[in-house]
């Protein structure tokens, strides 16, 4: 035991400092599962966070590959040692999970454990959720847990650090779309004033010309060349403000992460099935990324809205040194050769505006009653 405390101080050390090095909650998640596995040497480890309907908002897991965790199923429900735990704000040390009165079963792919250690995550009076442990490394006699009264203190102290390392990242992500917000409302007064003031000018240097063309023709075309001028210069405000606009989460997490992002936000809000799935996507130059995000939002956009989809699922996969964009539904579909013919484009035209600005293409398919494919293609750099 002499080294005992010495090697676990090193190890939750070890796993503060990573925890510390994340500022998005999901991030954060999976570095507390994680590092609470390797500290007490457990074969599984998981972490709940409550949402208000009595099932989990986040529910992250170490140990499990990701075949198995989808073939385990839906979330689990707040019930048992679980609802326990989040509701008496207790530490729950078990010899065999399974023999405890509280125990509801599990599905048939889940894997089989039995000693078991929990402890809420909590700040203040709020509980942020449960970090829970099964299956300790350990030689165990028939009943006793693996898991002994000085790694449940262990566990405990991670949990404090955890419920910090969560807040300061939920309050990051709050701070950061606030912080959006405002430099969006910023400049969008910046917008509104600086074309404002250049279309004045070219509204009133327009007016002199047509004044000045039939008596002083010489004057009329030195005015209409103002005009021009003015015209590049409104054209320059709004190019560096579209620059600006450009959504901070796509500079700082990179297009994968910011879809990812979205698409778990679209899910949760629409009654549709949104997923999204990534291949071997790596970093694209800033401007195909930026092309790529807004093509996705737009045809998601009309995926969710106009389609009556049931299934939205959005792809983005390696292509060479480029990637490729996919987004498929399975809505009403459309004709669109009518849709052009008809004046009403869906966003198509701006679509494909953003991909060959980018030296990318867009292709649609669809056809009523049969979905619509919409993919987008870009070089890379």
């Amino acid at each position: 035991m002499s080294q005992g405390p010495r090697s676990g101080l090193t190890a939750v050390s070890s796993a503060l400092l990573a925890m510390s090095r994340h500022l998005e909650v999901r991030d954060v998640l999976k570095t507390i599962v994680a590092s609470a596995r390797e500290l007490l040497d457990a074969e599984y480890a998981a972490l709940g966070v409550p949402d208000d309907h009595g099932g989990f908002a986040q529910f992250v897991v170490d140990g499990v590959s990701e075949d198995q965790w989808k073939a385990i199923g839906p979330l689990p429900r707040q019930h048992g040692i679980l609802a326990s735990m989040l509701q008496k704000g207790e530490t729950v040390r078990l010899g065999d999970v399974r023999e405890d009165p509280r125990f509801g079963g599990w599905p048939a792919a889940h894997p089989d454990m039995s000693d078991f250690l929990g402890v809420p995550i909590r700040s203040d009076d709020e509980t942020l959720g449960a970090l829970f442990l099964a299956n300790k490394n350990c030689p165990k006699l028939q009943g006793m847990c693996g898991f002994t009264e000085d790694d449940a203190e262990l566990l405990a102290i991670l949990a404090q650090h955890a419920a910090i390392a969560l807040t300061n990242a939920r309050l990051y992500e709050r701070s950061r779309e606030l912080t959006i917000a405002e430099e969006r409302s910023r400049l969008a007064h910046e917008l509104h004033d600086a074309v404002s003031q250049k279309l004045f000018s070219l509204r009133l240097t327009a007016q002199a010309a047509t004044a000045l063309v039939d008596r002083d023709p010489s004057r009329a075309k030195g005015e209409l060349q103002q005009v021009a001028v003015l015209a590049a210069e409104a054209a320059d405000e709004l190019r560096a403000a579209v620059v600006e606009l450009r959504p901070a989460a796509l500079d700082e997490d990179g297009l994968v992460a910011t879809l990812r992002t979205h698409i778990r936000v679209l899910h949760r809000a629409h009654s549709a099935e949104v997923t999204f799935e990534s291949n071997g996507v790596r970093a694209l130059p800033a401007s195909q990324e930026e092309a790529m995000l807004r093509v996705a939002q737009e045809a998601l956009h009309n995926a969710l809205r106009h389609s009556g989809a049931e299934h939205v699922a959005v792809l983005l996969d390696k292509r060479g040194a480029g990637a490729a964009l996919r987004v498929v539904d399975d809505g009403s579909g459309f004709d669109p050769r009518s849709v052009r013919s008809a004046g009403r484009h869906l966003g198509l035209v701006s679509m494909r505006d953003r991909a060959s600005g980018v030296g990318g293409r867009l292709t649609v398919e669809s056809e009523p009653g049969k979905g619509t494919t919409i993919e987008m293609e870009v070089p890379g750099g």
